[in-house]
């Protein structure tokens, strides 16, 4: 199997790099993440870049790329330790308004393109425990038609800086997905920082009119979790790639005894344990992304397991370089702190590492005995 990128795919990733670099320095993020974590403007300047459209449609205003196109800008997203909903509103988005009617892609699908609407999926509850049928909100239609929904919805990502919301619900005839404006009539949000800096919301639904997106609400929206999963691996390899890098350059840098630290065995042989585990993430993050456009049944498992091997390989990236740059690696003003955080974060999106290690056994039960 060929895993080399083409010319047009790494030109895309240099012209992420680039502007990564010029303009989202570690100064930015930080000031973004004191005040706040909003970063509606940085989503813009990815519109800017024509990003925002990458996974919509040519028909629709957008260029039409593909999954491996996604996971190259979101590795150097990673990287960058850029602070922008990117891939709720130009990855899981898309996804979801693939299954809409097409009068409601002609209205929305043009809109994400061109970062004129963010659209949040609004997914999570409490109870739930990451178990995407576990749906408490409800919806029925009033005698004209509308669909009015009621019921909560928790940890939305940029829930106050997202335009609309995409809501699965339950109905008479299961659960389907909807559409919600920010602002509908018996909606209220509560928006609050998050521990890396970035911005979520609570949403609670009242009475709140719907538009359907999709009927068979669950094939969509575990097509639309799984985008977001290969986009949190892809990240998070990004995440502990430049980790890495900056861990070896003090390393490299520090000295103790009138010696630099990278001189002593044990603490290469720690960084050695880093590089197989970042190694082990790309190779699953790959898979994640090549099996994104394979049957349900063989996605959701690939998706599983690459989620399992990235939330090990993130702790332990993460983890051995906080102690490997002792005390300063927990100080707010240092940034491999934030990619730490980071990477804590993404270790929970969309199922932690034992929710995700329960599905993969429980796909594997016609296989699992020795004797199958």
């Amino acid at each position: 199997m060929d895993f080399e990128f083409t010319e047009d795919q790494q030109s895309l990733r240099d012209v992420v790099r680039r502007w990564v670099d010029k303009a989202f320095p570690f100064e930015r993020r930080h000031r973004i993440a004191k005040a706040g974590g909003a970063a509606r403007d940085v989503y813009r300047e990815l519109v800017q870049l024509g990003l925002t459209g990458l996974a919509v449609p040519e028909t629709h205003g957008g260029m039409g790329f593909g999954a491996v196109e996604a996971m190259v800008v979101m590795e150097e997203l990673g990287r960058g330790l850029v602070n922008a909903p990117y891939a709720q509103g130009a990855l899981i988005a898309p996804a979801a308004f693939a299954h809409a009617r097409a009068e409601l892609q002609a209205i929305w699908l043009p809109r994400i393109a061109d970062g004129s609407a963010l659209v949040a999926l609004a997914h999570q509850e409490r109870s739930a425990r990451y178990r995407l049928g576990e749906v408490h909100t409800r919806a029925g239609s009033d005698a004209g038609g509308t669909w009015m929904l009621d019921g909560a919805k928790n940890v939305v990502p940029a829930g106050d800086e997202a335009d609309a919301f995409i809501v699965p619900a339950h109905t008479q005839q299961g659960i389907q997905l909807f559409l919600v404006d920010n602002g509908a009539a018996g909606s209220q949000l509560r928006g609050y920082p998050t521990h890396d800096g970035a911005r979520a919301a609570e949403l609670t639904l009242s009475g709140t009119p719907g538009v359907v997106i999709a009927r068979e609400g669950m094939l969509v929206l575990e097509r639309a979790v799984d985008v977001g999963i290969a986009a949190a691996c892809a990240e998070g390899v990004g995440l502990m790639e430049r980790l890495l890098e900056i861990t070896v350059e003090y390393l490299n840098t520090r000295r103790q005894f009138n010696v630099a630290l990278a001189t002593f065995q044990a603490l290469r042989h720690r960084v050695v344990d880093m590089k197989m585990q970042l190694e082990l993430a790309r190779s699953m993050s790959y898979l994640a992304t090549l099996r994104l456009g394979d049957a349900p049944d063989v996605r959701r498992r690939a998706l599983s397991q690459a989620k399992v091997q990235l939330g090990h390989s993130m702790r332990l990236v993460g983890q051995q370089a906080i102690q490997l740059h002792g005390g300063i690696g927990v100080a707010d003003e240092y940034v491999a702190s934030h990619y730490f955080k980071r990477l804590a974060m993404l270790e929970l999106a969309f199922g932690d590492t034992l929710h995700h290690l329960g599905e993969v056994s429980a796909r594997m039960q016609e296989t699992a005995g020795v004797f199958a």
